[in-house]
């Protein structure tokens, strides 16, 4: 075997009646284990069936089962080899530089390490690392490449280097872990694990990229909501300042009040719109931090590092309350600067009316556009409603309403919930078959009610 760690266990791993490496493990009832052709062949050749190893006597032959967690720790033991000694390197290279490992057991002017040793849990330069290629105790250690962080790669139980990742509990452990604490679990090679937490790395990655764009996107239509906001600010005060030249001192008072009006305005809006932006530049501050890491991440060689580093990490995708943030202020960006009138203090002064401009487009209309939920507690039973309160359709079946007061018993009407405030109101309404019929009923407070007719 190639490794110091396994050397105390090989005679659990031999078979006693062939005295080699197990083949095809099998255990029987009392404990000890023999290659499955070993044991058959003993048995065949007596009339009695009893343990090779210590006699111990069945009444009947016992079912034989496979061993798969020798079986797998076999299978690790093959494989491993003894690397050739490393060519030594040109003389002029043997001195540490910046950046490069000492070895350990140099004195006075340290040479580069050239191998790291799991079991020694030392760095030694090409000189002191022939007697690990020279000594039968030393030549059955676990070399690797130079690694200032041994110790994270030995089990803290028992010193040997980590080498199978237990699925069961989620760890990495080493091979006496693996017939000792860990028996019966689900184990895999680290190469193994490295490829399925590769392709959860990979989602991860491909989750902080679209983060990136969306907040990025989000960022960009914020600052251009700000940019228009200011424009309209601007455009507001302009017109106001022409609108109240040369008029007498009590319209100038308006119009700095007005102003004030506007630029308190302006000013809550700013610091919604500057708040939002800081936050969102944050967050991209952080995704490209973790970026950056989980591809240094996916690009190390080290597997152990790898699978104790990812761990860690979690997806963060969730940005609804930045997008609901943003299209509340988007939506208060973009509404228009208007007043319906103007009152004067000032004695006898004239009163003057600002009306905003006709709409004409359906932009224009959508500014004044107000969004309305229909009322179960007023529908009448042959209505049915759906799409969250927001669709009524007739039919010929009763719907299942609670019995409420303000419900209409006679002619199918719903009322809506919200009532319509200030002195421009506009909805949309879409209707299939049928008559669509809608009108304004007062209520305490004034509701819109909206009539469906068979």
């Amino acid at each position: 075997m190639a490794e110091a760690q396994l050397c105390g266990l090989q005679d659990e791993f031999t078979c006693s009646v062939c005295l080699d490496t197990l083949t095809d493990p099998v255990t029987i009832p009392c404990g000890h284990s023999f290659c499955l052709k070993c044991l058959m062949d003993c048995w065949d050749q007596s009339q009695l069936c009893s343990c090779p190893q210590c006699r111990h006597y069945f009444t009947t032959r016992p079912a034989l089962r496979r061993t798969t967690l020798h079986n797998e720790v076999i299978k690790k033991l093959k494989k491993t080899t003894i690397s050739p000694p490393p060519s030594p390197p040109p003389p002029s290279k043997n001195y540490a530089g910046p950046g490069d490992m000492e070895c350990d057991f140099c004195t006075g002017k340290k040479f580069r390490a050239v191998k790291s040793c799991l079991t020694c849990s030392a760095s030694y330069c090409w000189t002191h690392l022939q007697l690990h290629y020279e000594v039968a105790a030393l030549m059955h250690h676990k070399l690797v490449d130079p690694d200032r962080n041994l110790k994270e790669k030995l089990c803290e139980k028992h010193q040997k280097s980590l080498e199978i990742f237990c699925k069961t509990d989620e760890m990495c452990i080493c091979m006496m872990c693996v017939v000792t604490g860990h028996k019966n679990h689900e184990m895999v090679e680290l190469e193994m694990e490295r490829e399925e937490k590769q392709k959860q790395l990979g989602a991860t990655l491909n989750d902080i990229k679209r983060g990136l764009e969306e907040r990025e996107k989000t960022l960009k239509e914020t600052r251009r909501a700000m940019e228009e906001m200011k424009m309209s600010v601007k455009r507001d005060v302009e017109e106001n300042k022409k609108s109240f030249t040369g008029l007498i001192r009590c319209i100038e008072e308006a119009d700095r009040k007005l102003t004030e009006r506007i630029r308190e305005q302006e000013k809550r809006e700013t610091e919604k719109a500057e708040g939002v932006m800081e936050q969102l530049k944050k967050e991209i501050e952080e995704l490209k931090r973790r970026e950056a890491e989980l591809k240094e991440l996916s690009e190390t060689k080290d597997h152990l590092h790898f699978l104790q580093v990812s761990s860690t990490l979690h997806r963060e995708s969730d940005q609804t309350g930045v997008c609901e943030t943003r299209e509340h202020l988007q939506r208060n960006l973009k509404f228009p600067f208007f007043f319906s009138f103007l009152l004067f203090s000032a004695p006898e002064a004239p009163v003057f009316i600002l009306q905003p401009p006709e709409p004409q487009s359906r932009d224009d209309f959508l500014k004044y556009f107000c969004p309305l939920t229909l009322d179960m507690n007023t529908a009448n039973r042959d209505l049915h409603l759906s799409e969250g309160n927001k669709k009524v359709t007739f039919k010929g079946t009763k719907a299942e309403y609670p019995d409420h007061p303000d419900r209409f018993d006679r002619w199918p009407q719903v009322l809506c919930r919200e009532a319509l405030t200030g002195t421009r109101c506009y909805w949309e309404v879409e209707y299939g078959t049928g008559v669509l019929s809608t009108h304004h009923t007062f209520c305490d407070p004034p509701l819109v009610t909206q009539r469906v007719l068979p």
